[in-house]
């Protein structure tokens, strides 16, 4: 089957996300792609989709044979036009025109307004598009037409990094979206397979993990922060983990399947640092992270993904100056994953004005 990916706030990021995962990844604008799956996929495992759609053949022939096929009962339409030049009137024209059809068959039909021609992530999820029986939208674009299948859970999403029981904001809040994307990186892999965060900090790769139904296995130098963890697992009812001291650098860890952390970052900052006061971040950064990366290759198993974030500095001129330590890290007995619609110098992941952002490393053990 041939879905849609409505891409999220950093669309790059997304699409690595989803060629990790899925086939045949083509990017059709910069805010969508489709990829080809023979499993419906399960938009609450994607960190970096906003909304999922599965093709609807036949054109418009398509759309008017599902929804007179939906079962009987109100129906409530919402309808997005991603189409090249369209207006908010043009959309809200084609929900109305849709309304039409179906009321001449006999059907009520509610329709959501269009503020924009696009409906927001959050309309669809408050109005239960795709998760209540005839809660439907209809996605517009002009290589197909698409059935709303998941939209983001912004409402989970917040209950998972604002509730938690365990929080440090002086040691960085991971977003649960990017933990997923982290752990997704990875590659498919099978339920139950060990995710190991030699970094886990409060736990949130942790969490993700375990909501992903993968078994959870942390580490951290810091001993409050093992607790942290072990409070935040424990919070969501997790029952099987492995949460311990040890240094990243020199632990021995038992069998795991994957690596998803994020490493390092160096000291939290307000603004752009002096050129000296970022050269001893870097060489403090790196030493911590490619002493990790030598110990656990001589740990991990021949293909094992180690997904890695790591710091990235804001300077003045805008731009962010990286580690570099991609050449380094094949020296040290790993593969750098090759994606196809982007690089690895893509995978950067800030907000505006964020000064120490998250530069992403997909590895594998050679």
């Amino acid at each position: 089957m041939k879905y849609l990916a409505v891409l999220g706030r950093l669309p790059k990021l997304s699409l690595a996300e989803l060629e990790s995962l899925f086939s045949n990844v083509e990017p059709q604008t910069p805010t969508l792609a489709t990829f080809l799956s023979d499993q419906a996929p399960d938009i609450n495992r994607l960190g970096g989709t906003q909304k999922l759609g599965v093709e609807l053949p036949g054109g418009y022939n398509g759309i008017l044979d599902y929804l007179a096929n939906l079962p009987d009962g109100k129906i409530t339409l919402g309808v997005s036009d991603f189409r090249k030049n369209t207006r908010t009137f043009k959309a809200q024209g084609e929900a109305l025109k849709l309304k039409k059809i179906l009321q001449r068959n006999g059907r009520s039909v509610r329709v959501l307004e269009n503020k924009a021609a696009v409906l927001s992530t959050a309309t669809s999820h408050h109005n239960q598009l795709a998760e209540k029986p005839n809660h439907v939208e209809i996605m517009l674009t002009d290589f197909g037409n698409f059935n709303l299948t998941g939209v983001q859970n912004i409402t989970h999403y917040a209950k998972r990094d604002q509730a938690r029981p365990a929080r440090d904001a002086k040691v960085g809040m991971l977003p649960p979206k990017l933990a997923q994307i982290l752990i997704n990186l990875c590659g498919p892999l099978k339920s139950g397979s060990v995710v190991l965060d030699p970094f886990c900090g409060t736990g949130v790769v942790l969490q993700e993990a375990h909501l992903m139904g993968l078994k959870p296995y942390g580490t951290d130098l810091e001993p409050r922060m093992i607790e942290y963890s072990k409070r935040n697992l424990d919070w969501l009812g997790c029952q099987t983990y492995e949460v311990t001291p040890g240094d990243a650098t020199s632990f021995t860890w038992q069998s795991f399947d994957a690596v998803a952390a994020e490493a390092f970052l160096g000291q939290p900052m307000s603004q752009p640092p002096a050129d000296i006061k970022l050269k001893q971040e870097k060489e403090r950064c790196r030493a911590i992270i490619l002493g990790f990366l030598k110990n656990i290759a001589a740990q991990a198993s021949k293909n094992t993904p180690v997904v890695i974030a790591v710091p990235a500095w804001l300077r003045p001129d805008g731009t962010y100056s990286r580690l570099n330590i991609l050449d380094e890290a094949e020296k040290l007995g790993y593969n750098v994953k090759k994606f196809i619609n982007l690089g690895p110098s893509d995978l950067l992941y800030y907000r505006e004005g964020q000064i120490v952002a998250r530069d992403i490393i997909v590895l594998r053990k050679k």
